[in-house]
């Protein structure tokens, strides 16, 4: 039988309930144990596609084209969970589908309530993603915090599923804050207690207590914690703050949390000491010999989250290479005002990632343009990639108006323009061309060499793409089409001959990174970096 592991927090939100389950789930993992993880949140939309980067962070997209919250990332970053629609639910889609069996009929008249008929739905998809995966163990993240109105439904399910599948196939872990106040150099659990009271009225006893904390914990107060919140002493464990979250994995392993969550499972694993993952991965993330300077130039730099992937991406090359990537977030408003060379200075390779709007375009194109006329490493992700065919066009091939149909209708050169089938699309949400495509690569090419294949998929999240109108033009300027989509010859690489590293691409790769294997673009990229 499949056992469940609910994750909750408590006391303020953003205390990394995605990545203490993503380390969670590496640990039992490696007890062979086969894992699947599901985000459930409490937002009414139906999912965060058309969400502002600055509200939610980025939008990750699944291989089957679902777009999802920013955890999934880190779930499947972390462990070998293959993520999917299934493993992402929000209280919109919740709603949208019980509401959408009354207007059918399918509840024969009946009155349509929270309890049963939400919670219901939601434990029908937490079912789904086990019988889907055929996990061992699906874990389940409940986003928000205790208290929140949003979360009650999922909670309350949560607090039946134990009573559905048994107390011995379901474990309740509680992420909390243990605050430091300084002035009294004392750390509070008063928080904690609160947060874990909240839960226990929901109906809900944590088996688990995770404690974020910038201070060691004492062991009295693990005593006074485990005393007012009825939970055992080994069952507290300290989440101190790391210098890299893939220590967290090795912090719980020392604090024997996979013991805790087998022996209540009853469970009889493989052993596993993390020793690969802590040579391969932590040390070198640590201890790098080098040091490269990364320009981001991007439109929603002010939030870290909105580019998540692509930090974790350059960090797990910079793992592959044995270097510590410092990133210079430039914000692309600021460098359409500016002097690129001042504020490009002392970069060693530019990166240009995705976006929506106009807002910062030509700041970005004046990025693409210092990157190419330097020969600066260079690597340009969906609208960056589209910014550097439209730098191209202006600078290299004589179309002073080139540019994008997003940002003006009647260009007179649309080199990047509407794809076909998103003409008559009116409602925005899900319907880009979104999830994994194949790619074929041409022979001899840098895309080709760095990835070591002629044949590639990846994923996508766009309307707009290369206009092949102007695709004989270019090429013969010298832009190189290295990456095509052969079911409807759509350009998917573009890069330049004679230049240290040039590369850009219409998809995301930075969605199939892991810290023990860099992405073949990210990892090449950072290498030319050094080398420059």
């Amino acid at each position: 039988m499949t056992k469940y592991i609910f994750i909750t927090g408590g006391v303020i939100s953003s205390l990394g309930k995605g990545i203490a389950s993503a380390s969670i789930g590496k640990i039992l993992e490696s007890r062979g144990l086969k894992i699947s993880m599901m985000k459930l949140d409490p937002y009414i939309n139906v999912d965060p596609g058309t969400m502002n980067p600055f509200q939610h962070g980025e939008v990750y997209v699944t291989e089957d084209g679902a777009e999802t919250d920013l955890d999934l990332g880190h779930y499947e970053r972390f462990t070998n969970t293959k993520a999917t629609k299934f493993n992402n639910a929000t209280t919109g889609q919740i709603y949208n589908a019980v509401i959408s069996r009354e207007r059918r009929g399918d509840y024969l008249g009946k009155t349509i309530q929270v309890i049963p008929h939400i919670t219901n739905e939601i434990k029908d998809r937490i079912r789904k993603v086990g019988e889907v995966s055929r996990a061992d163990i699906v874990m389940v993240e409940i986003g928000g915090t205790v208290g929140d109105i949003e979360s009650l439904p999922f909670l309350e399910a949560a607090r039946q599923f134990s009573r559905d599948m048994g107390k011995d196939n379901v474990l309740y872990v509680h992420l909390t804050l243990i605050p430091y106040i300084k002035c009294a150099d004392e750390i509070k659990t008063k928080p904690t207690q609160h947060s874990v009271g909240t839960l226990r009225e929901i109906g809900i006893q944590p088996d688990v207590l995770i404690c974020r904390t910038e201070k060691p914990i004492p062991e009295e107060i693990k005593d006074k914690i485990s005393l007012f919140c009825s939970i055992q002493k080994e069952a507290v464990i300290e989440a101190p703050d790391v210098e890299t979250i893939y220590q967290l994995p090795l912090v719980f392993k020392k604090q024997i949390l996979d013991e805790i969550i087998l022996s209540h499972f009853k469970l009889i694993c493989k052993f596993s000491d993390l020793k690969d993952w802590e040579r391969n991965v932590v040390e070198k993330a640590l201890y790098p010999e080098k040091k490269v300077v990364i320009a981001i130039v991007g439109k929603y730099v002010a939030l870290h989250d909105a580019y998540k992937s692509i930090f974790e991406c350059l960090s797990h090359a910079g793992i592959h290479n044995d270097a510590r990537v410092e990133i210079k977030k430039i914000d692309s408003e600021e460098l359409e005002k500016g002097n690129a060379d001042e504020i490009l200075s002392g970069v060693s390779g530019v990166l240009v990632p995705g976006g929506f709007g106009y807002r910062g375009i030509e700041g970005k194109i004046r990025a693409v343009k210092y990157a190419r006329t330097n020969k600066i490493p260079f690597l340009g992700l969906c609208l960056g990639m589209q910014c550097a065919v439209i730098e191209y066009s202006r600078n290299a091939c004589g179309l002073k108006d080139a540019n994008s149909t997003e940002f003006k209708k009647k260009t007179k050169h649309p080199v990047i323009s509407l794809l076909i089938e998103q003409q008559h699309v009116k409602d925005l949400g899900g319907t880009m061309r979104l999830g994994a495509y194949p790619c074929r690569l041409k022979k001899n090419s840098l895309a080709a060499k760095t990835y070591g294949t002629l044949a590639i998929c990846e994923r996508h999240r766009h309307r707009y793409e290369f206009n092949n109108k102007y695709r004989k033009l270019l090429e013969k300027k010298g832009l190189v089409i290295s990456g095509i989509f052969p079911g409807k010859n759509l350009v998917e690489i573009v890069e330049i001959k004679n230049h240290p590293f040039f590369i850009a691409v219409q998809f995301h790769p930075e969605f199939k990174s892991k810290p023990d294997k860099a992405h073949p673009l990210f990892r090449d990229f950072i290498k030319a970096s050094l080398e420059k």
